[in-house]
């Protein structure tokens, strides 16, 4: 794939992603749902989870999640994200808001956050309040599940984070109840991410 030009290079600011769903260039998008977050679901067939999906890009998730019962709002801070993921979603866009995670008000009270390429998008300086903003709109017992992105390279997105720095950002708010290898990777996240699910302590 030959890499188009952009001018924006803040990947704090909507521009930056504008760009990038203009110009359909998301390499880090695998046109489909991976299969932990489908074991996942399986496994809360019971109890479907409202869930939440931040900087939820094209928002394949969106549909599965509806299609199994869940009650799922996806947002997303880029314009033109959002319009392709209405394109791609039909009917179901309606769950795709144009928002601000860090400002973002949930229609209902959110017990699941699903990570997906969002913390490895953000600039590192952003991590803390990213996490923050995850403690703060779960209960306790409320879960974050999702795929953690785990290089050195300091170069971004995605930013790659190191297992220490996740736990001093994480064990503050959240005890770690899963964490697996990805089977089923893409390329650019090919063994270098993990499966992991973060429940929300109590204060």
């Amino acid at each position: 794939m030959t890499t188009p030009t952009f001018t924006s290079r803040d990947p704090s600011a909507p521009q930056f992603w504008d760009e990038r769903f203009e110009q359909a260039f998301t390499p880090w998008d695998r046109g489909g749902v991976p299969a932990d977050l489908q074991a996942f679901v399986q496994n809360h067939a019971v109890q479907p989870l409202v869930t939440l999906i931040p900087g939820c890009g094209l928002g394949h998730e969106v549909a599965y999640l509806h299609a199994a019962g869940w009650d799922v709002t996806a947002i997303d801070f880029s314009p033109a994200a959002v319009m392709a993921a209405r394109l791609l979603l039909g009917a179901l866009g309606e769950h795709v808001c144009e928002a601000d995670f860090f400002d973002f008000i949930p229609p209902r009270a959110v017990q699941l956050i699903y990570e997906r390429a969002f913390l490895c998008a953000m600039p590192p300086r952003l991590w803390p309040q990213v996490v923050a903003r995850w403690a703060e709109l779960l209960p306790v017992g409320g879960r974050v599940a999702g795929y953690f992105f785990f290089d050195a390279s300091p170069k971004g997105p995605p930013f790659g984070i190191d297992i220490a720095q996740l736990d001093a950002l994480m064990t503050p708010y959240f005890e770690q109840i899963d964490d697996r290898s990805v089977p089923d990777s893409i390329a650019v996240f090919q063994g270098k991410e993990r499966w992991q699910v973060w429940q929300r302590r109590a204060d």
